[in-house]
């Protein structure tokens, strides 16, 4: 990968701290659904394989951010830290979206990040599977954006 002088604390190597900060950070960005944002977080020569994509570089994860959000509306998304050493986090998510048809999904997924020494994600891998909700049976309910603080994770719905 190459080097970068650009920084994105917090930086390896994570501690339980850090990697649980470091995990609502993401979260957060790609809660804003502006892709080129979120590709910042990443190296100039990232590399991910995000369900049957595979992308490299930040051009091409900004392509596919935007593909994904152009199809899954209202998404909120919901990041927890599963396991964590050296510069590599493993995260569980789930998030909640819509089709152009009004159909809802809850997508469950694993991710596996690797980090450069300055904070910047170098690789990520994501599983993705999508469940078919009705809308009744939501539990990601806040405005676009950020999670509040006072919002139940992953864990406290059961999820």
């Amino acid at each position: 990968m190459t080097a970068s002088t650009e920084t994105r604390p917090p930086l390896p190597p994570f501690n339980h701290e850090s990697a649980i900060e470091k995990v609502r950070l993401a979260e957060d960005g790609w809660n804003t659904r502006n892709a080129e944002k979120v590709s910042l977080a990443y190296t100039p020569d990232s590399r991910w394989r995000n369900r049957t994509e595979f992308a490299t570089g930040r051009a091409e994860i900004v392509q596919l951010l935007k593909r994904k959000w152009s199809k899954e509306l209202d998404y909120r998304l919901i990041k927890e830290l599963w396991a964590f050493g050296g510069n590599r986090i493993a995260v569980r998510y789930a998030y909640e979206w819509h089709d152009d048809s009004g159909n809802w999904f809850r997508s469950y997924g694993n991710e596996n990040w690797e980090f450069d020494e300055q904070g910047l994600m170098q690789r990520r891998f994501a599983c993705i599977n999508d469940l078919p909700i009705a809308e009744a049976d939501r539990k990601f309910h806040w405005p676009l954006g950020r999670r509040p603080d006072d919002h139940p994770g992953l864990t406290e719905l059961g999820l």
